[in-house]
């Protein structure tokens, strides 16, 4: 099960992805994270453990900030996604078998809703997955 899983990383080439590096860094924690506990978990004891591993990582982070969501100029609620790495990357963690399209659908909500553009989907499932979402913040009519 600790097989190096570092080879299934994407690459991402710096210049066509916003916040490549921050990605890139991110998503080896999330491996490290992987193959030290493997799948199985509840999705807080990973949480926990990526906090730790990303400070051993230098990355700086919060955890669930809450973020509030407008409906036509009217907060009409808040979300905390699970991290925000560096100020500009939302994590949303997940330890489920599979994906849905419900997982990828929050975290597009989240980057929708919120000025950040760019975020990471990280599943401790039987096999990692990562799903990279991204939403400009030019068609956030919002943030306008």
């Amino acid at each position: 099960m600790n097989a190096d899983l570092s080879a299934r990383q994407p690459k991402y080439p710096e210049s066509r992805y916003s916040h490549a590096t921050l990605s890139r860094r991110v998503i080896g924690v999330f491996y490290e994270v992987y193959n030290e506990l493997g799948p199985g978990f509840l999705e807080s004891v990973y949480q926990r453990a990526f906090a730790i591993a990303l400070a051993d990582a230098g990355l700086h982070f919060e955890r669930e900030i809450p973020i509030r969501v407008h409906f036509r100029g009217t907060p009409v609620g808040d979300f905390r996604p699970d991290f925000v790495v560096g100020q500009s990357l939302l994590v949303e963690l997940k330890a489920v078998r599979d994906l849905a399209t419900e997982h990828q659908a929050q975290l597009l909500n989240y980057l929708r809703a919120s000025p950040f553009e760019v975020g990471l989907l990280l599943n401790f499932g039987l096999e990692p997955t990562i799903r990279r979402l991204a939403f400009a913040n030019q068609r956030k009519t919002h943030l306008r």
